[in-house]
């Protein structure tokens, strides 16, 4: 039954939960009878021997429980910037997300990174603010960060309650009774009078729910102001309703770590986050007719699904995660992969229990599953029917901002590394693979020095590969600031069959990459444009100032000519480059480099000294804010001048001091 299946996501700052909260989640559901914590390197989800090792996830993970007759697919994704992409794609395919705040730490910066991701593509969450038992934790305190900056409309479900500074239990503001969670794992679920000191607090924020869900409910308002006894069901039934169309976002508190509060998510998320069939059909192209369908979960239609993450496996080669939204489709059957337009036969399907595999026969619309056999799928790719080819919204990633480049020791370890590589690259759609020819070096570019050391930890112990590595660099690009033309023949003679072709180019400032055909009266016959446009292309990999990538350009094919027996493909490919490289000289080439949002948290009394490093950094300052005895300073820093900053603020704060940042955007550069 579709209707009680939920797709949900876990999200959240690094470090606030997601891992631990997930594994009391399969504990609790019955999947597992043995609490996995991730600073043994026991937890279920993060399986990876380089996740274990650093008791961080790096990769999202997808497991399957039951709670109250409702199955629920949970993907637990990363919480360090440089894995944004885990969540991007998860969030691409979910219907639903817990976010998870720290009871202390509140909005964190990759907190508002994850929580824009999610509204970008319109999921319904619920809010869970953990570790409530942590020093300093401020339960309302981040109440009003999620309202103030994230510009989200908070819903308390539950107010924390505490005893002599400890925190015991829970008051449920629905049932208005008091929660305490005994047993050895918090399994036993006492409800009792919610105590006489912490009632007339209860009583005022069960009216703000009440006078919040009566403003879109024309009965509960009835009822309200009646001041007659309000059903359970209408309750529960009005916050489902408002979370699901965005206007709220029901707040849950608890201590995962301390299991309390746990039992309380799973009810929110079964009864709050939607099912496959409360939110927005999805959209897709049809290719037969290339008109905008909707394609509907519930309805017997053929058979489409997303592809969304790939994992190589050396037991089973290539694993293709993937969620149907419409139709089935069996084991052995044939599908159409419409973004390369290749069939395929599916080999076998399995449902994923983080590490564990569990085959099934059949497939049906709302499953998150895996695919085996499929060779030729990439991220983002759509399968589906052959006779009912459509194509699905795919999924944008960020360019990835810093590179370092690898070397391998030995000739063994050279024949051994592109294979390495290229199945990393498969698998991860932020990271990018380049070949230095001047020094026959190879390049990775990723999100971040962790990122990047996370694959040189993958190569050497998965792949068993010695490398030598070098200084992590910055990821610089080139734009144009003009527009500007230039009219190029090539011409080459060597006896016998020669190369012809001229053309006529226009590049100008635009917003990525755009080719557009101006050609009329077959000047240019129409089968030569692709060669035009792939030459274009290759010219800008390697800009003009220092051979950077070279981005946010049109280029305009407008006039040119062909030879009937020396023209060809080859020919009109080169002539393109080349008259690029020209164009690009005249056209006001310009470098461009990261710009890195940074968030520091430091004593009040080290704000000068480190406003002043920010300062000499390049770095401008964007806002302060005071939490408590903490200065929060926010601001933009370019990534060339972020290396070794870490010890620096250390130094500069006797190390009691932190930052985060994340990539923001790129922007002109003038000091290279």
């Amino acid at each position: 039954m579709l209707s009680s299946l939920r797709n949900i996501g876990i999200i959240a700052h690094i470090d606030a939960g997601k891992t631990t909260t997930t594994e009391r989640i399969l504990y609790y559901t019955g999947l597992t009878h043995k609490v996995g914590e991730t600073h043994d390197g026991e937890s279920v989800m993060d399986f990876l021997d380089v996740e274990k090792e650093r008791g961080i996830t790096v990769s999202s993970a997808a497991i399957k429980c039951i709670w109250k007759d409702c199955s629920i697919n949970i993907i637990d994704t990363p919480g360090h910037v440089d894995f944004t992409a885990e969540v991007e794609r998860s969030l691409r395919i979910l219907d639903g997300a817990v976010v998870i705040f720290c009871g202390k730490g509140g909005v964190e910066p990759q907190s508002e990174t994850v929580w824009r991701q999610a509204d970008k593509y319109n999921v319904p969450r619920i809010a869970y603010i953990n570790k409530m038992d942590a020093v300093g934790a401020d339960f309302f305190k981040v109440v009003d960060q999620i309202k103030n900056r994230l510009g989200a409309q908070p819903l308390i479900l539950t107010l924390p309650v505490f005893n002599d500074d400890n925190f015991t239990g829970i008051i449920d503001l629905i049932s208005m009774k008091y929660e305490s969670f005994t047993g050895s794992m918090g399994d036993q679920i006492v409800q009792t009078d919610i105590p006489a000191d912490y009632l007339a607090e209860a009583e005022k924020w069960r009216l703000v729910l009440l006078e919040k869900l009566a403003e879109d409910s024309e009965k509960l308002m009835e009822l309200y102001y009646d001041e007659a006894p309000i059903p359970e069901s209408l309750l529960l039934a009005e916050i489902r309703k408002d979370t699901i169309n965005g206007s709220v976002v029901p707040v849950i508190c608890g201590s995962s770590y301390r299991n309390i509060g746990v039992q309380m998510l799973l009810d929110g998320i079964v009864q709050y986050l939607p099912s496959p069939l409360d939110i927005e059909p999805t959209k897709a192209l049809d290719l037969n007719t290339d008109e905008d369908i909707i394609i509907r979960g519930d309805a017997p239609e053929f058979f489409s699904a997303l592809v969304f993450k790939i994992v190589s496996d050396r037991h089973v080669g290539k694993l293709a995660f993937a969620r149907v939204y419409s139709g089935s489709i069996a084991a052995g059957n044939y599908v159409l992969n419409s973004s390369k337009n290749k069939k395929e036969r599916i080999g076998r399907l399995v449902k994923m229990h983080a590490n564990h595999r569990e085959e099934i026969q059949k497939v049906t619309a709302g499953d998150i599953v895996a695919f085996i056999g499929l060779k030729e799928v990439g991220t983002g790719d759509t399968i589906c029917d052959e006779d009912h080819p459509v194509l699905l919204e795919s999924i944008d990633f960020p360019e990835p901002v810093i590179q370092i480049a690898i070397e391998p020791r030995t000739q063994s370890d050279q024949n051994k590394i592109s294979e390495a590589l290229a199945k990393i690259s498969a698998e991860d759609p932020t990271f990018r693979i380049t070949y230095n020819s001047e020094t026959g070096q190879t390049l990775l570019s990723g999100m971040g020095e962790l990122h990047l050391e996370v694959i040189s930890e993958r190569l050497a112990k998965e792949f068993k590969i010695d490398i030598n590595i070098g200084q992590p660099q910055v990821a610089y690009k080139e734009t144009i600031t003009k527009a500007a033309e230039q009219n190029t023949r090539y011409v080459k003679q060597t006896g016998g069959k020669g190369q012809f072709a001229h053309v006529v180019l226009k590049i100008e400032p635009g917003e990525g990459f755009e080719f557009v055909n101006k050609i009329v009266g077959g000047a240019v016959p129409r089968e030569y444009i692709p060669a035009v446009e792939a030459g274009v292309k290759q010219a800008l990999e390697e800009g003009v100032l220092q051979g950077h990538p070279v981005v946010n350009v049109r280029a305009t094919l407008l006039d040119g000519s062909y030879h009937e027996v020396d023209s060809s493909e080859m020919a009109f490919r080169i002539a393109a480059m080349q008259c690029t490289r020209d164009c690009l000289k005249k056209a006001g080439p310009k470098m461009l480099e990261p710009i890195m949002r940074v968030e520091i948290t430091s004593p009040e009394e080290y704000t000068g000294g480190i406003i002043s490093n920010i300062s000499n950094r390049r770095g401008r300052m964007d806002s302060m804010d005071m939490q408590g005895s903490t200065q929060v300073i926010r601001s933009y820093v370019p990534l060339a001048e972020m290396f070794g900053y870490s010890t620096s603020l250390r130094s500069a704060s006797q190390g009691r001091a932190g930052f985060s940042m994340e990539f923001s955007h790129y922007e002109e550069c003038n000091h290279i």
